[in-house]
């Protein structure tokens, strides 16, 4: 063998070695992205089966709701759920007539709404209104200056009232008031708020302490009752907060101010509003639930069912309840490990787990914790961890309504809202099938668990079965909220279950209901049919 031949043999023996070298290293990486793909899959399938939602144990979710609505019936305090009185014994019944105002509440913004009533025929003939913003200067201030602002900007709209809608020289006009923060409801037009939330902070404003909020005690009669301890020098500091003032007395007061003579005829928050409004069309609504980015339900029971109920028994014979259904908690609830960790770090652990599980503030924020940990424990989207993934609540639930409701071949808007929102490039279609799979799990537990709510509010009216002698009976569920109205998915889910829950016959008369804006429109409603100058 020459030379030339033994540098080929040597050359060719090298390239081979290379060749093996390069293949080795090619196949360990295919092995180590193997692992880790079945590191991110096994995360995926541990996520589907704990977020299970068989039907079995949806009964057992609703079975145990019902039972803590009546211990919540039964007595104050008596349940996680409040069963709060609303003291709207009267529904709008479609007859209803005349010019009506309602002011909403509930945020940095409030609206002030006229709506015009022409009864059966021609129901609501008109409706205006106006949004304000409120300075972030009077959500820290005082409860003085933030009523006088209100009555201000309401004081304007009604200066912009046609000559002909003026109330006659013996009336005064009236108004539905709705207040989305926490208040003990004392009648159908007072109430003492019990704490500000959404970013108020009002020091002087109406503070009641949480002894009274599980209490019947009225404002007098707590009053009294800290005065007899003081009395007898027990320690009582922890009552000493400030006893909450009627918010609809210090609406009146501003009103006064600036000269608006208006009576406030209703105090609602947005569910009772819904149902109202869902009651004004249609009689055979019997609840009403909000899907957005919080969660309540409220429904109409029977007065002679609600032992806490110590006042005469109304005319209708009913009462509107509002279920703060948010705060409802059971064994039952399927809930993950991304679960528990949201709860913990939340500004409530403990508290609001329904809401945790089916609102539109969290769906988004559990998608997040799952991805963040396939990035981390499985280098999902690549060998560094996406900053942008560490940030809580970055996803917000309208991001992963848009990905999971994405058919295009190649899951383009998928690979749109990852770039956009979490800064992640070069992602595979691969993984944004995973992606999706991941929305459709949390979705899909969210929507059944709001079937199982509403299931339990049918079985405590007795809506869940037909009637003795086997004919059915129509329930109207009045719904409303930018999750049910906006995620597709989450909603046809949702009404398929509770189909599947009250079975083929029950199913064909029980139908979900879009109402929307019951914080406005319904509050003008409730004034409307809680008027005092309805019998004349």
């Amino acid at each position: 063998m020459g030379k030339k031949d033994v540098l080929v043999v040597v050359c060719a023996a090298a390239a081979a070695v290379a060749v093996a070298g390069v293949a080795t290293v090619v196949m360990k990486r295919q092995m180590k992205k193997s692992r880790r793909w079945a590191k991110a899959m096994a995360i995926v399938k541990e996520v589907e089966e704990k977020c299970e939602t068989p039907i079995g144990k949806l009964r057992q979710v609703a079975d145990a709701m019902a039972i803590d609505m009546h211990a919540g019936l039964a007595s104050e305090g008596g349940s996680e759920l409040k069963m709060i009185i609303s003291y709207v014994d009267n529904l709008p019944s479609g007859n209803e007539e005349g010019l009506f105002y309602a002011l909403d509440l509930g945020g940095t913004n409030f609206r002030v709404l006229r709506v015009h009533l022409g009864g059966r025929e021609k129901g609501v003939i008109s409706q205006e209104f106006e949004e304000v913003s409120i300075p972030p200067h009077l959500m820290t201030g005082s409860s003085h200056e933030l009523f006088d602002y209100i009555a201000q900007a309401l004081a304007k709209f009604v200066a912009t009232e046609s000559e002909d809608s003026h109330p006659l020289p013996s009336r005064k006009r009236e108004i539905g008031f709705t207040f989305s923060f926490p208040v003990r409801q004392l009648s159908i037009a007072s109430g003492t708020l019990i704490k500000w939330t959404k970013g108020f902070s009002i020091e002087d404003a109406v503070i009641l302490p949480n002894f009274f909020c599980e209490t019947n005690l009225c404002s007098n009669c707590s009053f009294q009752l800290i005065m007899t301890l003081r009395v007898y020098g027990l320690a009582v500091c922890f009552l000493m907060a400030r006893v909450g003032q009627d918010v609809v007395g210090e609406l009146t007061k501003a009103l006064d101010r600036v000269g608006l003579d208006m009576h406030v005829a209703a105090l609602v928050n947005d569910t009772i509003g819904t149902l109202a409004r869902g009651r004004f069309y249609d009689p055979d609504v019997v609840a009403a639930v909000i899907l957005g980015t919080g969660t309540n339900a409220a429904y109409v029971e029977r007065t002679q069912a609600i032992p806490k109920w110590h006042s005469p028994v109304p005319k209708s014979g009913e009462m509107v309840i509002n279920t703060e259904w948010g705060n409802f908690r059971s064994s039952h609830i399927p809930l993950t490990e991304y679960d528990h960790a949201l709860d913990v770090e939340s500004l409530n652990p403990g508290e609001q787990i329904f809401e945790k599980t089916i609102s539109g503030m969290y769906l988004g924020e559990i998608v997040r914790r799952v991805l963040l940990r396939m990035a981390e424990e499985a280098s999902f989207f690549g060998d560094n961890v996406p900053e942008k993934l560490r940030l809580p609540f970055i996803l917000r639930t309208p991001v992963m309504s848009s990905m999971h409701h994405d058919t295009s071949p190649d899951l383009k808007i998928v690979d749109g809202k990852l770039k956009d929102v979490l800064e992640i490039t070069h992602t595979s279609l691969k993984m944004r099938k995973v992606v999706v799979s991941l929305c459709e799990i949390v979705a899909t537990r969210g929507a059944r668990l709001s079937a199982g709510g509403i299931y339990s509010i049918l079985k405590k009216i007795g809506r869940d079965t037909l009637k003795g002698d086997g004919e059915p009976r129509k329930a109207v569920i009045a719904l409303d909220g930018g999750l049910f109205e906006h995620y597709t998915k989450f909603r046809t889910c949702m009404e398929s279950t509770l189909q599947e829950l009250v079975g083929e016959k029950v199913g064909k008369d029980i139908v979900i209901e879009h109402s929307n804006d019951g914080s406005g429109i319904g509050a003008a409603l409730l004034a409307a049919s809680h008027s005092k100058y309805l019998e004349a």
